[in-house]
């Protein structure tokens, strides 16, 4: 019984807790700014600092998303697949 008791009191404060830090997150997230705010101009400076050039080898390679459909070519083509896969943070800072 004892064990019950204190259980659900630290449920109930951590209750509250949670309460408490998602109403703060709420109001402070009313005053925020909108994430679409930004202007047409600069969404085209963005985009042309961000995109890589068309003459670039590796855009000329036929990637596939699919690995089904990779074996399927490799397989008629008789060409082998080359699979590019990791685990953790994308910049490797894990």
């Amino acid at each position: 019984m004892w064990g019950t008791l204190v259980y659900s009191e630290i449920a109930m404060k951590l209750n509250r807790f949670y309460l408490i830090l998602l109403t703060a997150m709420l109001a402070a997230n009313v005053g925020a700014s909108d994430p679409d705010s930004i202007t047409e101009k600069e969404f085209e400076q963005l985009h042309k600092e961000i995109d890589t050039p068309q003459g670039k080898l590796w855009r000329t390679i036929p990637w596939k998303v699919s690995l089904l459909d990779a074996q399927n070519e490799a397989a008629q083509t008789k060409k082998p697949i080359f699979i590019w896969a990791m685990d953790g943070h994308p910049l490797g800072c894990t």
